[in-house]
């Protein structure tokens, strides 16, 4: 595509013209970096003090716990699951290692990767069955597998059944050291929690890390841009299931013994309770959570019988008095409070010269890309959408209006994949794809905005244009983590860059997209359609929320785009924009196609007048 217009002919230069957020690449102070930093160097040097050794313990529980309410944070906070089973998959750790290195004398470390493929394997097979699941039925399947497990480990003689395994060994370095104390094992605990901490953030910040934000808004805007929803929601729970096996692993190793107790139905509702006080949406949340849970069990355990003048597990009210009130004045956890305070920065452009992503081949102009044929959606008795037949050829604007309720939008989910077709046929550039979900569609080059818009509110106005150009890169969750994605991270950045320079919001592009008005937010979701470098662009109602000047701004994009070659399907109720912009016009009219011709030829023909222009009467002489 062409370079981006000049500020001063762009749609969103009328209301912030001097707005350049995150242009700059001159680094400003960050104190959240530094305050990284400080916070790095004080745990890292906490053993080396003279504090009680119960301190040390202390430290290692937070930080085993942390790395499972890491997981939780990824899956519910993230992606938005719900999982009350990550405790089975603690145990699963512990057991494996416990079990290998008590009854078949294998190294510790050697049970490591045993430990995780396991883990993997099962929590795969859990995924698979059970993420199809929404509502209540995912919590109720996680707590049925946490139930499961530890009955089951309770009752088989091999992994001593409610006595558990003891005398496991020790971790003992390469060099010879053995950790067999708190101070020792908190060299090792710690580290792994900050590197999978940083690890998960690498992660968000990356193409894979939109596409599992992107699922908690719902499928249908993340598979209209081509993610694989399912796959994202296995995989992050995958990831999940993997840190809670690792945080058993070295449990075992910890305590030298194990036993189900710990890895019961309600200490996978600790983990959740950690994960939301310390802030789901957070990586650090789950630290924050973690450390807070644990200091302040112990202090209710000490300070409420002293109160109530008797012995009981009273914390377990006082934790519960803790979250109601958590979830009504801090919904989000302590650590979004926190992060409210630290000064928000912009992101650094690092990716000016990043090399161009590559271009999809557009059709000769002429060609039809886009062919229905008596399309037909039935919802129970009502005939939605009724035998409706339209094409859209290479090079043109077609545009498809008609009264509220004839059935436009339903015709665009049918076209685009987001609704079954009850019947008809549809083909795209030439192959038939009814039958294929959005998903399926869009990565064969068909991008859509919606008619209410649809995006990650929380996620900047650039990453989430970003996210349209997800079906143009490859690299998955494990290349973001060890950050080898950079390349191609560049280069998705550049081309959301670019198409938000093209629609005139450049200086917006750092924004949370859910700060913006309406008018913007339809003029992002078209960058963000065309950062998908499509084929047919499907706009609904586009211009809705945009001034006059804004909107005639928007029609000379669009001629520009049909100019390149672009194939444009409009749902529109301004009708000067439509009679003016349009080269063809199908009007439906009840579900049915009235019509299929010219803006003059729709104009004049008496039927339309009738059903939707209204007709004129002329007056008696």
């Amino acid at each position: 595509m062409s370079r981006p217009h000049s500020p001063s002919n762009t749609l969103a230069s009328a209301r912030a013209p001097e707005l350049q957020i995150g242009t700059s690449d001159q680094p400003g102070p960050d104190l959240r970096r530094a305050g990284l930093i400080l916070f790095l160097l004080a745990m890292a040097a906490l053993p080396l003090l003279p504090v009680p050794e119960f301190w040390i313990t202390q430290a290692v529980y937070i930080g085993l716990y942390a790395l499972v309410a890491l997981g939780l944070v990824l899956i519910t906070g993230i992606v938005g699951l719900t999982s009350f089973g990550q405790a089975a998959f603690v145990g699963v750790g512990a057991y494996t290692t416990a079990w290998l290195t008590v009854s078949h004398g294998l190294s510790p470390w050697l049970t490591l990767p045993l430990a995780l493929s396991a883990t993997a394997v099962i929590a795969a097979m859990l995924g698979w069955l059970t993420l199809r699941m929404s509502g209540h039925y995912l919590p109720l399947a996680t707590m049925a597998w946490a139930l499961s497990l530890y009955y089951l480990l309770g009752n088989l003689d091999t992994f001593g059944k409610y006595d558990g395994i003891v005398d496991v060994p020790a971790l003992t370095l390469p060099g010879g050291l053995t950790l067999d104390s708190g101070r020792s094992f908190y060299a090792l605990v710690w580290p792994l929690l900050i590197v999978a901490s940083l690890a998960v953030r690498r992660l968000l910040d990356s193409r894979a890390g939109r596409a599992l934000r992107s699922v908690k808004g719902g499928t249908t805007l993340a598979e209209a841009m081509g993610v694989d929803t399912f796959r994202a929601k296995v995989h992050a729970f995958v990831l999940a299931a993997l840190l809670a096996a690792l945080s058993g692993w070295l449990f075992a190793h910890f305590q030298r013994t194990v036993n189900p107790s710990p890895f019961a139905l309600n200490k996978g509702i600790e983990y959740l309770f950690m994960a939301v006080l310390g802030g789901a949406g957070h990586v650090w949340g789950a630290v924050a959570g973690a450390a807070l849970v644990k200091l302040l069990e112990d202090q209710l355990r000490e300070l409420l019988p002293s109160l109530l003048g008797s012995s009981g597990n009273f914390e377990i009210i006082g934790f519960g008095i803790i979250l109601i009130l958590t979830l009504q004045y801090m919904r989000d956890g302590v650590w979004e409070f926190v992060d409210r305070k630290l000064p928000r920065l912009p992101r650094r452009v690092d990716w000016r010269d990043a090399a161009p992503l590559p271009r999809r081949a557009q059709p000769p102009r002429g060609q039809t890309v886009l062919a229905a044929k008596g399309l037909r959606k039935v919802f129970g008795g009502l005939v939605a959408v009724k035998d409706v037949e339209l094409h859209v050829d290479a090079g043109e604007i077609v545009g498809l209006i008609g009264p509220n309720g004839a059935g436009k939008s339903t015709t665009f989910n049918l076209l685009t994949g987001v609704l079954p077709a009850s019947a008809g046929e549809v083909s795209f550039v030439g192959a038939p794809v009814e039958g294929l979900n959005s998903r399926q569609i869009a990565l064969r080059g068909m991008a859509r905005t919606f008619q209410h818009v649809k995006m990650m509110p929380t996620m900047s106005v650039l990453e989430n244009v970003a996210l349209g150009a997800h079906a143009r890169g490859h690299a998955g969750m494990w290349r973001a983590m060890m950050r080898i994605d950079r390349a191609e991270e560049r280069q998705l950045m550049k081309t959301a860059q670019d198409q938000l320079e093209r629609i005139g919001m450049g200086g917006l592009m750092h924004v949370p997209a859910g700060s913006l008005a309406l008018g913007q937010q339809r003029l992002m979701e078209i960058a963000r359609a065309l950062a998908a470098d499509p084929v047919l662009l499907l706009l609904d109602e586009p211009a809705a929320g945009l001034r006059h000047r804004e909107k005639a701004q928007l029609a000379d994009v669009l001629r520009q785009l049909r100019d390149e070659g672009l194939s444009i399907l409009l749902v529109e109720h301004d009708m000067d924009m439509v009679m003016n912009l349009c080269d063809r016009i199908v009007v439906m009219e009840f579900g049915t196609r009235l019509m299929d011709g010219t803006p003059a030829q729709v104009q004049a023909d008496p039927a339309v007048r009738a059903a939707y222009l209204g007709t004129v009467h002329e007056e008696p002489a």
